[in-house]
């Protein structure tokens, strides 16, 4: 989850160096990369074909990939970038929630400690990227629309272990990985054909296509992979709380391109988010000593 949260935090510059382009047609397109890369992994599973029982369940997980892409293209017009890393925040509280009602989760104080350290250190380094830009927190259409997506997104691994726990998912990650990301990317290509102008993706450069293919392999397929192995061997929450990590990996990156931006602000959210995550690897040597 280290490496899966270095991923991702080094996925949003290389989103920024794309043009204008339909977004959902391209996370559909980056989907079907994923696809294919892990094609090769996932087809030598016995279990490669799923049962017709266990459709509906992958058809769900797909649901909650293209709800939480859907909600964040659409609220990034209706939303200011605050909000949204604010409420994004809440992603593994809800896993947690969420889980307890899945049955995943065991009631206990720590996590959720955890999860509150984590979410505040999160929470400042934010604040700490908004500082002197004048952005007001507010809370509106595009907000809600933006929260429907996190609960999407903290179901996601939820579905995911409960599958698991109940013997209805195979056991290999990739083709867990595989099939959700394949319906994912089926339902949001299909809303993308309705509501995008596609044919602007005949505009693409080669740029753009090498940086497609970078992030369909390595965002999208590698992330999801390496969050499905975690998955078997973490509770929701565990896995999700590691995404407190991210905006910490974006820090980072902006000192290297702006190392002018560097100052004290960043300081109490960068020593809660390592405090969190230390606790929170600590937490899970003891759980695996223990068993």
């Amino acid at each position: 989850m280290l490496l899966w949260a270095a991923l991702v935090g080094l996925s949003f510059p290389a989103v920024g160096l794309m043009r204008e382009l339909p977004p959902l047609s391209l996370t559909a397109l980056r989907f079907a990369i994923a696809c294919a890369g892990l094609y090769w992994l996932a087809r030598r599973s016995p279990a490669f074909l799923p049962a017709p029982r266990v459709l509906p369940l992958y058809g769900l997980m797909g649901l909650c990939l293209a709800g939480f892409f859907g909600a964040m293209f659409w609220a990034a017009h209706h939303a200011t970038a605050l909000a949204m890393s604010t409420l994004y925040v809440s992603v593994p509280l809800l896993a947690y929630l969420l889980g307890l009602g899945f049955g995943v989760e065991r009631l206990t104080w720590r996590l959720p400690a955890i999860l509150a350290l984590g979410a505040a250190g999160a929470l400042s380094l934010a604040f700490a990227e908004s500082l002197g830009r004048g952005v007001e927190l507010r809370f509106g259409r595009g907000e809600a629309v933006f929260f429907l997506g996190c609960v999407s997104s903290a179901l996601y691994p939820v579905l995911s272990k409960w599958g698991l726990a109940t013997g209805r998912l195979a056991e290999s990650a990739a083709v867990r990985t595989f099939w959700s990301l394949g319906v994912g990317g089926g339902l949001i290509g299909a809303l993308g054909l309705a509501i995008e102008p596609v044919t602007r993706l005949a505009t693409m450069r080669l740029g753009d296509i090498l940086l497609l293919v970078y992030l369909g392999l390595f965002s999208s397929a590698l992330t999801f992979w390496l969050l499905q192995r975690a998955t078997a061997v973490l509770t929701p929450g565990a896995v999700t709380a590691y995404g407190y990590l991210v905006p910490f990996v974006s820090m980072l990156l902006l000192f290297i391109e702006t190392p002018a931006r560097l100052g004290w602000e960043w300081l109490p959210g960068s020593a809660l988010v390592i405090t969190a995550i230390a606790l929170l690897l600590h937490r899970d040597r003891a759980a695996a000593r223990a068993a």
